[in-house]
């Protein structure tokens, strides 16, 4: 098995490469030949590095229309099943916060956590904070997005709620495995003056899909969910600076990141790699400056 220190950068993209294709840990170990334990070095430092650089570079966006969501996964165990002691090491449900810009398909804000206001608050004032000029808002009818969005953005937004209306199968053993019939919408304007031709959360929806295909840790009915939650997020901020910057989207042709204006060409792995900082000492600067959390970590 190979080492960290024996790890070259082109491995290094390899094991990059397998991760953001949907492969686990263990399977990456069995593609590349590289040690399990160099494999989660290598994703908790260059997990820190991509949170680091989405957090600089994603700045003063122009956003014209903005989908919000929020995708449910668990860590250890769902948490009816989690002990108090397990609880305590971050193991439960966690929900992982994302807002897309419906043009550019650009991720524009991302956190892990939880799924009370106090999260939705720290979610929207950190979408408020990258984005500049008048938007138009939509999310589900999750009702701690009300409190949050106005507190973040204020008065100067056009910010509507989609609610989709399901229906579920009558069998039990087809309602556990299929996905329930989505059967109407309730439009609910709540402030500003949406149009209603784009209010929707299409492509919020879209991109939870494919951060379900994307990272193997978000499979459902498998056990391949996330044991540590330090790993589920750092996995996290390496998929979406992937999806930002090296994956070409098929409808646009080119990143979200060049879509946007904030990048002039279609990233490599390699060059993800080359955000690794070469001292141990920057690699804790990064981490304290993190903006993904941890359940019950204070705000950074």
């Amino acid at each position: 098995m190979v080492s960290m220190k024996q790890l070259d950068q082109t491995r290094r993209a390899q094991v990059v490469r397998c991760l953001v294709e949907g492969n686990s840990i263990r399977s990456t170990v069995r593609i590349t030949g590289v040690a399990k334990n160099t494999i989660v070095r290598l994703l908790g430092e260059l997990g820190c590095a991509c949170a680091a650089y989405h957090n600089s570079t994603v700045r003063n966006v122009k956003v014209r229309r903005l989908q919000c969501d929020e995708i449910w996964e668990f860590v250890g165990a769902k948490a009816r099943n989690v002990s108090p002691e397990k609880k305590a090491a971050g193991w439960g449900d966690i929900w992982t916060w994302t807002g897309i810009d419906a043009d550019t398909k650009l991720i524009v804000s991302y956190l892990v956590g939880g799924r009370d206001g106090g999260w939705a608050q720290d979610f929207m004032e950190d979408c408020a904070s990258r984005i500049k000029g008048r938007v138009q808002i939509t999310t589900d009818g999750h009702r701690v997005y009300l409190d949050a969005v106005e507190n973040a953005f204020g008065a100067d937004i056009d910010y509507a709620q989609l609610q989709k209306i399901y229906g579920a199968p009558s069998d039990e053993e087809t309602r556990r495995y299929s996905p329930a019939k989505c059967i109407g919408c309730d439009l609910k304007v709540v402030s500003g003056d949406p149009d209603p031709k784009h209010v929707s959360t299409s492509y919020i929806e879209r991109s939870n899909l494919t951060l379900r295909m994307g990272m193997r840790r978000f499979t459902r009915l498998t056990n391949a969910f996330s044991k540590k939650v330090d790993n589920h997020r750092h996995m996290v901020a390496l998929f979406f600076l992937y999806y930002n910057f090296c994956r070409v989207h098929s409808t646009l042709r080119v990143t979200p990141a060049m879509e946007a204006g904030i990048s002039d060409h279609v990233w490599t792995i390699e060059e993800m790699c080359e955000l690794l900082p070469v001292a141990p000492s920057a690699i804790k600067q990064i981490d304290r400056k993190l903006t993904l959390r941890a359940l019950g970590d204070i705000a950074i």
